[in-house]
Protein backbone atom coordinates (compact mmCIF):
# COMPACT_ATOMS: atom_id res chain seq x y z
CA UNK A 1 0.00 0.00 0.00
CA UNK A 2 1.43 3.37 -0.96
CA UNK A 3 0.11 6.83 0.15
CA UNK A 4 0.75 9.53 -2.76
CA UNK A 5 0.51 13.35 -3.15
CA UNK A 6 1.85 15.44 -5.53
CA UNK A 7 3.40 12.54 -7.35
CA UNK A 8 5.06 11.64 -4.58
CA UNK A 9 5.36 8.39 -2.29
CA UNK A 10 4.30 9.41 1.59
CA UNK A 11 4.36 6.30 2.74
CA UNK A 12 4.92 2.84 1.95
CA UNK A 13 3.84 -0.63 3.53
CA UNK A 14 2.26 -4.03 3.29
CA UNK A 15 -1.51 -4.05 3.70
CA UNK A 16 -1.12 -6.79 6.36
CA UNK A 17 1.04 -3.79 8.59
CA UNK A 18 -1.62 -1.37 8.06
CA UNK A 19 -4.80 -0.76 10.60
CA UNK A 20 -7.86 -0.17 9.26
CA UNK A 21 -10.04 2.10 11.09
CA UNK A 22 -13.28 3.88 9.89
CA UNK A 23 -12.47 4.05 6.06
CA UNK A 24 -9.36 5.31 6.73
CA UNK A 25 -5.51 3.45 6.37
CA UNK A 26 -3.31 4.19 8.95
CA UNK A 27 0.39 3.47 8.56
CA UNK A 28 2.93 2.41 10.57
CA UNK A 29 5.12 5.20 11.89
CA UNK A 30 8.25 3.97 10.73
CA UNK A 31 7.19 3.63 7.10
CA UNK A 32 5.97 6.97 6.42
CA UNK A 33 8.70 9.24 4.86
CA UNK A 34 9.12 11.79 7.45
CA UNK A 35 11.43 14.38 4.74
CA UNK A 36 7.86 15.24 3.94
CA UNK A 37 5.96 15.91 6.71
CA UNK A 38 5.93 19.12 9.42
CA UNK A 39 3.99 19.27 12.30
CA UNK A 40 1.05 21.12 12.38
CA UNK A 41 -0.83 23.01 15.36
CA UNK A 42 -3.88 21.73 13.55
CA UNK A 43 -5.59 19.11 16.47
CA UNK A 44 -8.99 17.46 16.54
CA UNK A 45 -10.70 15.07 18.93
CA UNK A 46 -12.53 11.88 18.40
CA UNK A 47 -15.01 10.93 20.82
CA UNK A 48 -13.65 7.54 21.06
CA UNK A 49 -9.87 7.56 19.68
CA UNK A 50 -8.99 10.42 21.60
CA UNK A 51 -6.57 13.62 20.29
CA UNK A 52 -5.34 13.43 16.48
CA UNK A 53 -2.32 15.78 15.60
CA UNK A 54 -1.84 17.04 12.21
CA UNK A 55 1.34 17.09 9.86
CA UNK A 56 1.49 19.02 7.00
CA UNK A 57 2.92 17.61 3.57
CA UNK A 58 5.26 19.65 1.53
CA UNK A 59 6.43 17.85 -1.60
CA UNK A 60 8.40 19.92 -4.45
CA UNK A 61 7.45 23.76 -3.15
CA UNK A 62 3.60 22.62 -2.45
CA UNK A 63 2.47 22.44 1.13
CA UNK A 64 -0.78 20.31 1.41
CA UNK A 65 -1.97 21.61 5.09
CA UNK A 66 -3.07 19.37 7.55
CA UNK A 67 -3.21 16.55 4.99
CA UNK A 68 -1.41 13.32 7.60
CA UNK A 69 -2.96 13.11 10.94
CA UNK A 70 -2.10 10.47 14.55
CA UNK A 71 -2.96 9.38 17.69
CA UNK A 72 0.32 10.46 19.82
CA UNK A 73 -1.66 9.28 23.10
CA UNK A 74 -4.97 7.30 22.19
CA UNK A 75 -7.99 7.24 24.34
CA UNK A 76 -8.23 4.55 27.11
CA UNK A 77 -10.21 1.52 25.34
CA UNK A 78 -9.54 2.94 22.13
CA UNK A 79 -7.15 0.26 21.48
CA UNK A 80 -9.02 -2.73 22.80
CA UNK A 81 -11.85 -1.35 20.15
CA UNK A 82 -9.66 -1.52 17.61
CA UNK A 83 -7.85 -4.70 18.86
CA UNK A 84 -4.46 -3.07 17.41
CA UNK A 85 -2.32 -0.64 18.88
CA UNK A 86 -2.61 2.24 16.69
CA UNK A 87 -0.24 5.05 18.62
CA UNK A 88 1.37 7.55 16.41
CA UNK A 89 0.27 5.43 12.85
CA UNK A 90 -0.06 8.34 10.25
CA UNK A 91 -3.71 8.44 8.31
CA UNK A 92 -4.43 10.50 5.01
CA UNK A 93 -6.46 12.35 3.85
CA UNK A 94 -7.02 15.90 1.83
CA UNK A 95 -6.26 14.87 -1.75
CA UNK A 96 -3.81 12.05 -0.53
CA UNK A 97 -3.89 9.20 -2.68
CA UNK A 98 -3.85 5.82 -0.62
CA UNK A 99 -4.36 2.23 -2.33
CA UNK A 100 -1.97 -0.80 -4.23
Amino acid sequence: MKALWNDMVIAEAKKEDLIYIEGNWYFPPQSVKKEYLAPSDEHTTCVWKGEASYYDIAVGGKVNAGAAWYYPVPKEGSIERVRKDFTNYIAFWRGVTVGE
